[in-house]
């Protein structure tokens, strides 16, 4: 079973882009681009390994997303993409963040 990492943007299609252009990790990706959609998916999916928000949301809405998750699931990671990147900067960003975040400290526990 793969991990699970919860992916907050503005957009829908946003999101849809970032996981097919990622498919070829071993995660299963979730999507949510607004605050019901993103309460929805933690309150059903316990398996979510981290939180990945792109920089598209105003700086209210990312930080009320941030207290939410962070009363919801406290056991989550919340990655922040930077502006400066601009809309290509996101899947660098989602790799970068499973690659180090899930998937080196899965190899790491699996080697201990």
């Amino acid at each position: 079973m793969h991990p699970v990492v919860l992916l907050i943007g503005k957009l829908p299609h946003v999101i849809g882009n970032v996981a097919q252009e990622l498919d070829h990790l071993p995660i299963q990706w979730l999507g949510a681009h607004d605050h019901a959609e993103t309460v929805r998916q933690l309150e059903c999916e316990p398996r979510i390994a981290c939180v990945i928000m792109g920089a598209g949301l105003d700086d209210q809405v990312r930080g009320d997303l941030i207290g939410l998750i962070a009363m919801l699931r406290p056991d989550l990671s919340i990655h922040l993409k930077d502006r400066a990147s601009g809309p290509q900067g996101l899947v660098p960003f989602v790799e970068r963040v499973v690659r180090m975040e899930i998937l080196d400290r899965r190899t790491q526990m699996s080697s201990a």
